[in-house]
């Protein structure tokens, strides 16, 4: 099937590593902290869709004008965004995503527009999936950046200066991608790898509720505000450990479910942000302060 017809695919997806390197083999790119979207378009026809397969069309439609850009049909692979104080803010695109009044919609498009960042080329005219990764960036370079499309930048060979300085600015962290590699529709390769700025802090364990797998505590800071909660394998040693404690029978904070612990039990949490309200996004338990 010609791969412009094919519309379930999954975008080709990337392993992780801990720590960033140094290759020039490699360029590094923005993680950008949004929605992975492919979009089908030529100058009659487009299609947004997710890496899940959701339809996105309406859901941005100041997208759509994405369509005069080409001359052909053609295929992006990138992810979309939104901007806030300076920085890309996944909490306000997730509130964009749930929007289903075409009043609010358009309220939303024109005080917290969305921008697509192109970072490859899949289609254009023919199948281009076999073409190395540079060959691909070379193509996709003619497309000019506006108000709702944007190529993304990257540079060569210096992972580790680039990873430092998102950190620096508080970005989610960094993209390597080797310059040869083909692009691997439905597939997670380790030619491509996300290395993230995360934040590890420590909280206190003021619960714990039972799991199939173990149990899901619950995390508070020091001023006894809940900022989310993690799991806990059974066959984590901490797991005995963080039942054993002793039980609060006179618990201020309440969670259905969940058995209140009267101790002063620490532990770490990996996460990447914080919301709004100050809970941790994408939390994972990394083990008891010692």
């Amino acid at each position: 099937m010609d791969l412009f017809q094919n519309k379930d695919f999954i975008p080709m997806l990337l392993s992780e590593e801990k720590t960033p390197f140094d290759d020039e083999d490699y360029i590094f790119e923005l993680k950008f902290d949004g929605t992975r979207t492919l979009i089908y378009v030529d100058p009659d026809y487009i299609l947004i869709k997710n890496r899940r397969g959701v339809k996105l069309n309406d859901t941005y439609p100041e997208l759509l004008d994405i369509k005069k850009l080409v001359k052909e049909k053609v295929i992006f692979d990138g992810e979309i965004i939104l901007m806030a104080n300076g920085k890309p803010s996944f909490e306000k695109l997730q509130l964009r995503a749930m929007l289903k009044n075409k009043q609010k919609i358009a309220y939303y498009v024109k005080n917290y527009p969305v921008v697509f960042v192109a970072y490859d080329i899949l289609y254009e005219g023919r199948d281009l999936t076999n073409l190395s990764l540079m060959e691909r960036k070379k193509i996709l370079a003619k497309y000019k950046d506006g108000n709702t499309f944007i190529k993304t930048k990257y540079t060569e060979g210096k992972g580790i200066a680039f990873f430092n300085e998102t950190k620096k600015m508080g970005l989610e962290g960094v993209i390597a991608k080797h310059k040869d590699s083909i692009y691997k529709i439905n597939k997670r390769t380790k030619e491509w790898i996300k290395i993230k700025n995360n934040i590890f802090e420590s909280f206190y364990i003021y619960g714990y509720k039972n799991t199939e797998n173990g149990i899901s505590i619950m995390l508070v800071d020091d001023n006894n505000i809940y900022v989310g909660k993690v799991a806990v394998n059974k066959s984590n040693p901490d797991y005995k450990i963080i039942k054993g404690q002793p039980i609060n029978s006179k618990p201020l904070i309440l969670k259905e479910g969940y058995t209140y612990l009267k101790s002063d039990l620490k532990c770490i949490a990996e996460y990447m942000t914080r919301t709004k309200n100050g809970g941790l996004r994408q939390p994972i338990y990394r083990g008891l302060v010692e």
